[in-house]
């Protein structure tokens, strides 16, 4: 007869636990950023060159938020031949659920919701640079107001976001700043 204790089986509970320690979990975001750091620099060598004169420490969530943005606009410029709207539709979806999960399957969005959550970058800029890309899928034309709607979405909002992560929260900085943002984020 046998005396030794077989060895319980790992619940499924306790498996989940163990994938999601602090490690595993860093591992994952940090392997997310790599991903937008990647996009950046194949796709904007000024943009890359631009981050790179700043400190290291604000690096990762500016190439993450670049990441975000360029693959938005990849949809709407490049993707000839797929359903763009039903695409940038799911993208939008996909933000969102990242955002408020803290985590996404998506390297670009997991990246994207680690800067916004830990920067605080508003939903209100988020919307407005979704609705431009919106805008780019229809509107061909624009008139003065619907022109600088899409400029503040698509490229101020940018400039804005980046200035959430240069001011950590200091909300009167980011006020002052506000302006120059802007008008960096239409400049590139």
């Amino acid at each position: 007869m046998n005396t030794q204790a077989k060895p319980r089986p790992i619940a499924k509970s306790d498996r989940v636990e163990q994938a999601m320690q602090p490690e595993h979990l860093a591992a994952y975001h940090a392997t997310c950023v790599a991903c937008s750091k990647l996009i950046t620099q194949r796709y904007s060598t000024s943009f890359t060159l631009g981050i790179r004169t700043l400190r290291k420490s604000l690096q990762d969530p500016i190439y993450s938020i670049y990441g975000f943005v360029r693959y938005a606009d990849e949809i709407v410029d490049s993707f000839e031949g797929f359903e763009k709207a039903v695409l940038l539709r799911r993208f939008e979806e996909d933000t969102w659920h990242a955002i408020a999960d803290g985590i996404s399957l998506n390297p670009v969005l997991d990246a994207f919701q680690l800067a916004v959550n830990g920067y605080n970058i508003p939903k209100h800029l988020i919307e407005a640079f979704l609705h431009s890309m919106a805008m780019d899928l229809e509107q061909k034309a624009h008139d003065e107001a619907s022109y600088n709607s899409y400029i503040y979405g698509s490229a101020e909002v940018v400039g804005l976001m980046c200035l959430m992560v240069f001011c950590k929260g200091d909300q009167a900085e980011y006020e002052a700043l506000q302006g120059f943002a802007k008008r960096l984020g239409a400049a590139f």
